[in-house]
């Protein structure tokens, strides 16, 4: 059902979402005693997290990946494991498996690390296919079956995964319908200067601060019901479909030079993927309706991974990015 402007009360839904998002600083606060700069990375976990999404994260090694994930899950006081994707890692090792118990004389189950609020896939793209499609199906399901029984994942469930776009050699490249299952693909640089100076005063004193369980478990479920409550305008959801659909069809948006360099635009999933993380974006900025340059903020790392592009576009050194550029700044703003 579309809500109507007329019949929302706009000032009750913004108390509430001014209400419900209070931790939001009080949780970047305690991220911050750790992770130095890095104010993107950080906010897209946020967006993740309350969006009940997953993010991969694109970035060279030692940007404070690991880091980040592992504070961000003692600042909630939730489980965190860490899995280091290998070549020789089997299914079993994310998931768990039946061991046999010689005792009784039965199987019982050996459940893996999968089975965490916060999981670390640490170079995802160095494992075999069977072992990505294992974890994916976790994601998208939020439940694992081992053996006969099957588990449901405890809430809130965030995969971060990373790869290194380093190195090519010995990885296997996750498949686009795979990547597809990501809410969002983020894509971090070196920190400034200035942050870099920080950075390196921390190290080398006794170590970073004590970093303390500030909001519960059950405050993130509220947020993550609280999140559907803002408000988008049905100009807004216009303006996200007109987004996603012009990397379908850039000819009906007068794109036509860009339609040989796509080979294929964004799935249905991105549409419900840039509503929800406009919707987080907002509840993040304390607002209880979003606006366009919400959507503007996360369209790059919803969609720079659910555009194909073409070996004419690979020829001309444009990317994904490129693209999402030029449509943005050719679709009209409500």
């Amino acid at each position: 059902m579309i809500q109507d402007s007329s019949t929302v009360d706009i000032g009750a839904i913004n108390e509430k979402i001014e209400r419900e998002s209070a931790f939001v600083d009080l949780l970047n606060l305690e991220i911050n005693k750790v992770i130095v700069g890095q104010k993107h990375m950080v906010e897209r976990l946020l967006i993740g997290l309350l969006g009940q999404g997953h993010i991969l994260l694109e970035g060279v090694p030692g940007l404070a990946k690991t880091l980040a994930i592992n504070t961000l899950s003692q600042a909630i006081n939730a489980k965190f494991s860490r899995i280091q994707f290998t070549p020789d890692l089997l299914p079993a090792d994310v998931i768990g498996t039946l061991i046999y118990n010689i005792r009784e004389n039965d199987f019982s189950v050996k459940k893996g690390p999968i089975f965490a609020n916060f999981v670390l896939a640490d170079e995802i793209n160095r494992a075999p296919a069977k072992v990505q499609s294992a974890l994916l199906e976790a994601m998208q399901e939020k439940q694992v079956t081992i053996g006969d029984e099957t588990f449901k994942l405890e809430r809130p469930f965030l995969v971060m995964a990373t790869q290194n776009p380093v190195e090519q050699e010995g990885t296997y490249p996750l498949p686009e319908a795979q990547v597809d299952r990501f809410m969002l693909k983020t894509v971090i640089d070196y920190p400034r200067i200035e942050d870099e100076q920080l950075i390196i005063r921390a190290n080398l004193k006794d170590g970073f601060e004590k970093v303390n369980p500030v909001i519960t478990i059950d405050q993130i479920l509220r947020a993550q019901q609280a999140v559907r409550d803002v408000y988008m305008d049905e100009k807004i959801e216009k303006y996200i479909l007109d987004l996603v659909f012009a990397t379908r069809y850039p000819e009906k948006y007068r794109l036509p030079d860009i339609k040989p360099l796509i080979s294929f635009g964004a799935s249905p999933r991105g549409s419900i993927n840039l509503a929800l993380a406009s919707k987080c974006y907002a509840f993040i900025k304390r607002r209880g309706y979003v606006i366009p340059e919400d959507v503007r903020a996360v369209v790059h790392d919803v969609l720079r991974h659910r555009i194909g592009i073409t070996y004419e576009a690979e020829a001309e050194n444009v990317t994904s990015v490129d693209i999402i550029n030029k449509i943005v700044n050719e679709v009209e703003v409500p």
